[in-house]
C-alpha cells in the first residue's frame, strides 16, 4: 500500500496470481482502475499508466503511475475525474463515489497504444 497525499492506494496486477489477487481486494476499496490496450480484437492488461484523480473542485486527490494493470484507491465519497494517460494518449472518465459501494473504471486505449510503442 502507498499514499499519495492523504490517499491510500495499492497497484500491480501483473501475472495471473496477483492479477488475481487484485480483483479479489477490490471489493475492499472504494475506486478500482482497471487498465488495458486494444490488440486484434481484444484487450490486453497495461501497465505504467500515469494516473491524476481530480475532486469535484479540480484539485489532484491522487497523481501516480500504475504499477500494473490495476489501481486501487481509497478515495473518500463523492464526484471525481480521472486521467488516465499510456504513451502520450489520455482518457477521460468521472466517477462517482458513494459510501459502501465500490467503483470501477476501466480504461481501454485503441490498438497500437502500448509500451512497445514508446
Amino acid at each position: 500500500v502507498h499514499k499519495n497525499g492523504a490517499v491510500e492506494y495499492l497497484s500491480g496486477g501483473i501475472g495471473q496470481d496477483e492479477s488475481a489477487a487484485m480483483e479479489m481486494a477490490s471489493r475492499q476499496w472504494p475506486l478500482t482502475l482497471e487498465f488495458a490496450s486494444r490488440d486484434k480484437g481484444h484487450a490486453d492488461f497495461a501497465a505504467d499508466a500515469q494516473v491524476l484523480v481530480r475532486d469535484d473542485k479540480g484539485r489532484a486527490a491522487l497523481n501516480t503511475t500504475s504499477d500494473g494493470p490495476f489501481l486501487l484507491a481509497k478515495l473518500a465519497p463523492g464526484r471525481y475525474t480521472v486521467e488516465a494517460t499510456l504513451v502520450g494518449k489520455t482518457l477521460h472518465q468521472n466517477i462517482l463515489l458513494k459510501a459502501g459501494q465500490p467503483a470501477k473504471a476501466v480504461f481501454v486505449w485503441p490498438a497500437g497504444t502500448d509500451e512497445a510503442d514508446s
